[in-house]
């Protein structure tokens, strides 16, 4: 059974984590004729599959986190289950759209492939994408921030968390007619809103589980205080994205 890295932390990733942006969707879904099922895997909290059940008919929705699960918004035409990536319960030529948002780094990329090859219909796309690390409108901040996620947080990382900084330039993506593409999501944060999204990384986790459950976060909180000051500032999520035919 793959690691499951977010479970202990699926309140937080359920209300800190971007949903992706309208124009991805408007990118997207031109590229998919038929749209009577699709799967969106590893789902999480369910945010990309609570969009395209206004598109499809039918929506299964997978991860390997029943916590993450529970967290995710219903919606009459969605079906959650828990599943893995790669072993699925889905009949064969199935689906219309495949979606992964943030976690094809985490997989088995052969059996994970084998799978989407075998539950995939005719003129099936399969499209990943994933975001980067933030910035904010203050480069004092930003220094600060970046800090804490190459120095502090580094040790905490999984090692296939670099596949998310390079856009997944390593990760083999053997489809036709792939098309790439880049968005922004700009959010308007409260300090306690940065501040719930670092103890949403999967590097927190690892921290607390190798320190008696301190918090990583707290090591850097005082000093965005002071930087933060008080109401919101401006945070850009850099995202990147590729879809293929199966």
């Amino acid at each position: 059974m793959p690691l499951d890295r977010f479970s202990t932390q699926a309140a937080a990733y359920a209300r800190y984590r971007i949903a992706y942006p309208p124009e991805l969707y408007v990118w997207l879904l031109p590229q998919v004729p038929n749209r009577l099922r699709a799967w969106d895997c590893a789902t999480g909290n369910g945010q990309v599959a609570a969009v395209l059940a206004d598109y499809f008919r039918d929506v299964e929705a997978t991860d390997l986190s029943v916590n993450q699960l529970s967290e995710a918004a219903e919606r009459p035409n969605i079906h959650y289950q828990v599943a893995t990536a790669e072993h699925t319960p889905f009949p064969d030529d199935y689906f219309d759209l495949i979606t992964v948002g943030q976690a094809v780094h985490w997989f088995d990329l052969a059996a994970y492939h084998a799978e989407v090859r075998r539950v995939a219909g005719p003129g099936t796309v399969l499209a990943e994408w994933g975001y980067q690390f933030c910035h904010t409108d203050q480069p004092a901040l930003n220094q600060v921030l970046n800090q804490f996620h190459d120095e502090t947080a580094a040790p905490y990382w999984d090692a296939n968390r670099r596949h998310v900084e390079n856009e997944y330039a390593e990760l083999p993506f053997p489809f036709a007619r792939v098309r790439r593409a880049h968005f922004t999501v700009t959010k308007y944060w409260q300090l306690a809103d940065m501040l719930g999204y670092l103890r949403s990384w999967s590097a927190t986790a690892n921290y607390a589980r190798q320190h008696d459950g301190a918090d990583m976060v707290a090591l850097v909180a005082d000093e965005l205080a002071q930087l933060w000051g008080v109401g919101e500032r401006e945070v850009i999520f850099p995202i990147f994205a590729r879809a293929g035919i199966v």
